[in-house]
């Protein structure tokens, strides 16, 4: 089968404390501290068979997210950008879609021929963090010295390829429900590669957040696929008011299609004179925010202008990752009546489950975000596309 593998160099920075285990299995904590020179390329590789709980998936399509871009862009020192879990070699792609070809002896509740998304964290079930229900933050997922667990993609081979094994059925959800909605198993295949980041969106919102209430006001920073989600979410669950904030023409105006009332490049902004913060307390009737979602992944961008427009009562939820440390005054969360939520991950809590209803419902329509299509002999050219950031979502279609 042809697969689109990432390869890299074991070169662990100078003062990163690399672990031998580490060393052993490849499976590293932070990419960017250790992995060196990384490149992508399509490859033949064999079909795999499944066995046990596993199941066998022909790739229906599967999407570009920006941390597959950042396997392969690196800093200065020749390092990927991409700081979190992963191993090399491996097929990368972990928002994914397909159609079940071949299941394992033990598997009970998927059959040949089933249209299913998968999540994207293997995580274990047993540990002390899973036991409680933090399925994104597992134990095992994260030990260096498991390789039974980790992340679709990342340490695991992923969704890039014709045919992707899914150690366990457990990570499987249907979506044969999409296929009325959508019209065709190939538009339903569309929109269940984009379950993955569209949970991502869910579970920061209503379940690390805890939500906002109908008629709440919820500003949205970076409208990348994980920012559309969280507009089109909002608008889904009765927000009066949604404002969004990217620098990108294509990705302000994706954010309009999501739902966005709003929408506005801060760069622009800045020209005038004007601060975001004054925009939405503008916008707001001095009110401010119910509801911050950081989606862009730029800290001492964004909480600056977050803090100034926090509601009574307000809410931060942060999804966007970036590695560096950014000052926040505290005084504003207390007098405020304010939080901040860190947000990762999209398993447990019934984030998949709800996100295929409310699509399957015609609540949330994520195919529109899709402005590119490449079949898989073409990989390499849709990621010297995704290298401009001139798209909204990129798919690939085996």
């Amino acid at each position: 089968m042809l697969a689109l593998v990432l390869r890299a160099e074991f070169s662990p920075r100078p003062g990163y404390g690399v672990l031998e285990v580490e060393r052993r299995t490849g499976k590293v904590r932070e990419g960017s501290m250790v992995w060196r020179n990384p490149r992508i390329g399509l490859e033949e590789r064999g079909r795999p068979k499944p066995r046990g709980k596993e199941v066998l998936l022909r790739v229906g399509a599967v999407g570009i997210c920006g941390s597959d871009v950042h396997f392969v862009e690196t800093d200065k020192d020749g390092y990927m950008l991409y700081p979190g879990l992963v191993k090399t070699p491996v097929v990368i792609g972990h928002e994914l879609s397909g159609i079940v070809e071949e299941v394992g002896p033990e598997v009970k509740d998927v059959k040949p021929g089933d249209l299913v998304t998968s999540e994207e964290m293997f995580w274990c079930g047993e540990c002390e963090a899973c036991k409680v229900n933090y399925f994104n933050h597992c134990l095992r997922l994260n030990d260096p010295s498991d390789m039974s667990f980790g992340e679709l993609g990342f340490t695991h081979d992923g969704g890039m390829a014709e045919y992707v094994l899914i150690p366990h059925e457990k990570y499987l959800w249907k979506i044969d429900s999409l296929v009325e909605r959508y019209g065709s198993e190939e538009k339903a295949l569309e929109a269940g590669s984009l379950v993955e980041p569209t949970s991502v969106s869910y579970h920061a919102i209503f379940n690390r957040a805890g939500g906002f209430k109908p008629g709440g006001y919820v500003v949205v920073w970076g409208a990348g696929p994980i920012g559309l989600a969280a507009i089109g979410l909002s608008k889904a669950a009765g927000a009066s008011k949604v404002i969004s904030f990217d620098i990108s023409p294509i990705r302000r105006e994706l954010a309009e299609k999501m739902g966005a009332d709003h929408v506005f490049d801060p760069a622009e902004l800045s020209k005038n004179d004007v601060e975001p913060w004054e925009k939405i307390m503008e916008l707001t009737g001095g009110e401010g925010a119910d509801m911050h979602v950081e989606a862009a992944g730029a800290p001492r961008h964004t909480l600056p202008q977050m803090i100034k427009s926090l509601a009574i009562g307000g809410k931060i939820t942060w999804i966007g990752r970036a590695p560096q440390e950014t000052p926040i005054y505290l005084e504003v969360l207390q007098v405020r009546r304010a939080q901040v939520y860190g947000s990762q991950g999209h398993s447990g809590w019934g984030n998949f489950k709800n996100v295929i209803r409310l699509m399957a419902a015609g609540k949330i329509d994520m195919t529109r975000i899709i402005t590119s299509r490449f079949k898989l002999e073409d990989a390499l050219k849709a990621f010297e596309r995704a290298h401009k950031r001139i798209d909204g979502k990129i798919t690939i279609k085996p």
